[in-house]
């Protein structure tokens, strides 16, 4: 319990204190996210990483916390993932390149012992599906560390639950650091997580759902992981939907996610972190307590209606700004002021 508050506080300080420090390296090298008003510098998942490996392992290798073969091996291919996500950073790689790395890498951790072969590709199939969610769900200030903070918390709970202890202390870090990082992401963001980050956060989530779930059934575990990512469903399910109906490319950029429509459905940026916020911590309970037998698993029926009414509802708000006269001179008027 004491080891787990040392490393957890231990965690927070060295991601901050990175996340502060990363910024002038990543202005340097030109490694920013141009898509917003300004330059953003994308090394703040280097950050979140180094704090989370380090204070993990140092944890295993003193002995006050053992991961244990299985979750040793989760981190390493979480920080392989990460290592591709900021090569992805510094330069741009193709999707399918991201894809098949982070498959990979979750393939050499399935337990596939107690899953089986065919629930194991199941698994890696979800694994690298969270993955690339959460790389999606980084479009705004705060978003995706505030989700991955709140996961985190919903899969350590279940992972308490099992006893797997030295599962339940890599996430409770993987939080800290997490809450470090936002320290510098809140609106208006100072340092961005990038590939890096989201793709390391939403791996190391995904694989120790997992881990809790193994040897139980399909559809039981199902009723539990679905929950505890929904909120990621829900945007990737989205921007799909969106970009078909409108024809246009489904890997091309554009401002057409949650937060977005949100944005213009005229919440603020820090309103519509919340909002989202209070969905994923709707969805995590509801994913704990199933875990715990305390509610059916029909529970995850009313996740999924409200998934899909989310998404219906933010359909109807358009996916980008007017292109008319008037919001040209309004984009005119913001350049000025902020010139």
């Amino acid at each position: 319990m004491l080891y787990g508050i040392a490393a957890a506080t231990s965690a927070l300080l060295l991601a901050a204190v990175l996340s502060a420090l990363v910024r002038s390296p990543a202005l340097r090298l030109g490694v920013v996210d141009r898509r917003r008003q300004r330059p953003l510098p994308l090394f703040g998942g280097v950050a979140v990483v180094v704090a989370t490996c380090l204070v993990a392992f140092a944890g295993d290798r003193m002995g006050v916390a053992r991961l244990g073969d299985g979750v040793g091996r989760l981190l390493v291919a979480g920080a392989c993932v990460a290592a591709l996500g900021l090569v992805a950073d510094v330069r741009r790689v193709k999707a399918r390149v991201l894809v098949a790395g982070t498959a990979v890498a979750a393939a050499c951790v399935m337990p596939y012992g107690e899953t089986g072969i065919g629930g194991g590709l199941l698994a890696v199939g979800w694994v690298t599906f969270v993955a690339l969610a959460f790389r999606a769900l980084d479009h705004a200030d705060a978003l995706a560390g505030t989700v991955g903070v709140l996961t985190a918390f919903g899969v350590g709970a279940c992972a308490a639950v099992e006893v797997m202890d030295g599962l339940a202390v890599l996430l409770s870090v993987l939080a800290a650091a997490l809450t470090g990082f936002l320290m510098h992401n809140w609106h208006p963001a100072r340092v961005g997580l990038g590939a890096c980050g989201s793709l390391f956060a939403g791996f190391v989530l995904a694989a120790s759902a997992v881990f809790t779930r193994a040897g139980y059934g399909l559809a039981s575990s199902a009723g539990v992981l679905f929950p505890l990512t929904a909120v990621a469903t829900a945007d990737v399910l989205l921007v799909v939907l969106a970009r078909k109906l409108a024809g246009r490319p489904l890997l091309r950029r554009a401002p057409d996610h949650l937060a977005h429509r949100l944005r213009r459905s005229g919440l603020t940026p820090q309103g519509a972190t919340v909002v989202l916020g209070l969905a994923v911590f709707a969805g995590v309970l509801v994913g704990v307590l199933v875990d715990m037998g305390w509610v059916a698993g029909s529970g995850v029926l009313w996740v999924a209606a409200g998934v899909v009414a989310l998404v219906l509802v933010l359909l109807r708000v358009p996916g980008s700004s007017p292109r008319g006269p008037e919001s040209t001179q309004v984009r005119g008027q913001l350049r000025v002021r902020n010139g």
